[in-house]
C-alpha cells in the first residue's frame, strides 16, 4: 500500500440517536459499516466544498496530496542557502535517514492539514516550527 493510500485513525463521539440511525443504515444493507458509512458521509461533505477547498489551496500555495523530503533534496536546498515553508494538505513526510540537525537548517516552518511523518528525533528538533 501507498503512503498516499494509508489512513489514520480519528476519534468521533457521536449522540446515541445518530448512531443508532447509522447502525439501522447499515443493517439494511445501506453500507457495509459504521466506517464505511463515515466514509461516505466525508466524501460527500469534501464534494460539497471542492470549490472553497480548491480556491484556498491556490490562495495558500499548499501542495495538495503526498509530498516526500529526502536526505538529498534537504541536502540541496541547505546548499542553496533557502530554507523551506512546507504547506501540505494530505501527507508529508521525511526521510528517516535525515538528521534533526539537517531538518533544522533547512525547514523553517511545517503547516500539514492531514498527516505528518517523519522520525520522532527530527519531530522533536521541529516541535517549534510545526503549526
Amino acid at each position: 500500500m501507498s503512503e498516499a493510500e494509508k489512513t489514520e485513525k480519528i476519534t468521533l463521539n457521536l449522540g446515541l440517536v445518530d448512531l443508532g440511525q447509522i447502525d439501522l443504515l447499515v443493517q439494511e444493507g445501506f453500507y457495509a459499516n459504521r466506517t464505511d458509512f463515515l466514509r461516505t458521509a466525508v466524501r460527500a461533505q469534501l464534494a460539497v466544498h471542492a470549490d472553497a477547498l480548491h480556491r484556498t489551496v491556490e490562495r495558500k500555495t499548499i501542495v495538495l496530496g503526498l509530498e516526500n523530503y529526502t536526505r538529498q533534496q534537504l541536502e540541496e536546498v541547505r546548499t542553496s542557502g533557502r530554507r523551506l515553508q512546507i504547506r501540505v494538505l494530505g501527507l508529508a513526510t521525511i526521510a528517516d535517514d535525515v538528521t534533526p540537525e539537517l531538518a533544522l537548517a533547512t525547514i523553517e516552518s511545517v503547516e500539514v492539514l492531514g498527516a505528518f511523518r517523519a522520525s520522532p528525533e527530527v519531530k522533536a528538533a521541529l516541535r517549534h516550527r510545526i503549526q
